[in-house]
């Protein structure tokens, strides 16, 4: 079972590689700006695979823009994706914005606020 599994994730990487060339060279909608594809997870079937893209630089209205017009793109993508892997079924493609470098921006300005409160807090001490 965990070959299985090896090999999802050597195809999602495979899958992750050549979809970014594909955005950047072949998407023409204005909508998709500066994306970058971090993570493809497929399922262990190759049915389906979940892309998790970040929009560089764009709000969320953005972002979620970018994502429905790649999701519109989806069936195009797909189609490219056959031409230039060798699979038995290419999966059918679902893109979803990637809210983890929000998150981990998040929490690297909680941390820089605390830092500088306890900075604070001790200059008030002394």
């Amino acid at each position: 079972m965990a070959r299985d599994f090896a090999r999802a994730r050597r195809v999602g990487d495979q899958i992750q590689r050549e979809l970014a060339e594909l955005i950047r060279d072949e998407v023409r909608d204005p909508r998709v700006g500066s994306v970058t594809v971090s993570e493809v997870r497929v399922t262990r079937d190759f049915a389906h695979a979940e892309v998790l893209v970040t929009v560089l630089g764009a709000s969320a209205d953005g972002s979620s823009d970018a994502v429905e017009a790649l999701n519109h793109a989806a069936g195009f993508l797909r189609s490219q994706l056959a031409r230039r892997i060798r699979l038995r079924q290419v999966p059918a493609l679902q893109f979803r914005y990637d809210e983890s470098f929000d998150r981990g921006a998040r929490v690297s300005q909680l941390i820089d606020e605390a830092v500088d409160e306890d900075r604070r807090r001790h200059d008030e001490d002394d």
